[in-house]
């Protein structure tokens, strides 16, 4: 199980009040929120292996240069202070993105719990979570993937082989989770099934998104955009077919694709995710950890029982770490 944790922590950010605190007042809507999300998630789909994947770079130097509109408006507001250098130039772009005040400070906490779990974690300098997703899926020969996101562009993840990768879309919360594979992708958004995952990601850059600054191809919408994808095979092949004249396309697509060239150019270095970043794990192993510290394969690393208990009394995190705790396999 592959769990794109920001996601999970903004969503349990947003879904729990913040009078949820510590024994000092700190918030901790988040980390409890994270918390029972992945208890839930542990007992009721029983992964063997779970990966907490990471954004080392939420918004990537070579996706912001490929199309510089990326996600720029979640980038927060710079300090008085930098943004103009000593010779009067741009100072360095830090892109830090805008976190609310009260969650930043719990991220590290959850950090800290999963590791006290036993539980492993992954990044890639330089890259976000569905990068580091991407690559860990690719690398999988052996056993099925679940990957736990809100986020729909890791649909062109989806795959029957070598191992089947599902994806199971949170977006309305974990009540209402959706399960994707191939066949459910493929009749969700009318694509063909042979390739549903990368039809996905060539229709989503036609159609663009705008919660990632992606404008799209102006006037081509979701439906137009498979149709297209799946009657042409490949957005290569739409694009070489509107610049034939192909007479398949209306003439009004074909100017549209024609005038979108540069955006469909560098979209698909934004869109596509990367199946090869340099991935680095901080446990040895992802087996994940029995309650009592041991694993059925002696692999996994062990839970440090009191470091848990013990940012459960500092962080007032109750019943929701005794929930976690249960879950993990017994």
């Amino acid at each position: 199980m592959l769990l794109d944790s920001a996601g999970i922590w903004f969503r349990s950010y947003y879904a729990l009040p913040e009078s949820l605190t510590a024994p000092d007042g700190t918030p901790v809507n988040a980390v409890r929120g994270f918390c029972d999300m992945l208890a839930k998630l542990l007992t009721e789909r029983a992964p063997r292996r779970v990966v907490a994947c990471l954004d080392n770079d939420w918004r990537p130097d070579f996706r912001v240069r490929a199309l510089p509109s990326y996600k720029a408006h979640r980038v927060a507001e710079p300090a008085p202070d930098s943004g103009t250098a000593a010779d009067g130039t741009a100072g360095t772009d830090t892109s830090e993105e805008a976190v609310p005040d009260t969650l930043e400070p719990q991220v590290p906490v959850i950090l800290e719990l999963l590791a006290a779990l036993g539980i492993d974690t992954a990044e890639a300098d330089g890259y976000e979570a569905d990068d580091v997703i991407a690559t860990l899926v690719a690398r999988e020969h052996t056993d099925p993937i679940e990957v736990i996101t809100g986020d729909r562009d890791l649909f062109q993840l989806v795959r029957e082989s070598p191992t089947p990768c599902r994806v199971v879309y949170i977006g309305g919360g974990l009540a209402k989770a959706q399960d994707y594979g191939p066949v459910e992708l493929a009749e969700r958004y009318e694509l063909p099934i042979e390739n549903a995952g990368r039809a996905y990601a060539e229709m989503a850059t036609l159609r663009g998104d705008p919660s990632d600054g992606l404008p799209g191809v102006a006037g081509i919408g979701e439906k137009t955009a498979a149709k297209l994808i799946t009657r042409f095979g490949s957005l290569t092949e739409l694009r070489a077919a509107a610049e034939a004249g192909d007479q398949g396309l209306t003439k009004r697509n074909r100017e549209k694709l024609s005038e979108a060239a540069d955006y469909l150019d560098a979209a698909p270095t934004v869109v596509n995710t990367v199946p090869d970043a340099p991935v680095t794990h901080r446990l040895s192993s992802d087996v994940l950890p029995r309650d009592t510290g041991t694993s059925d394969t002696g692999l996994a690393t062990a839970v440090d029982t009191d470091r848990v208990r013990g940012l459960q009394r500092e962080w007032g995190l109750g019943s929701s770490v005794d929930r976690l705790l249960d879950a993990l396999p017994g």
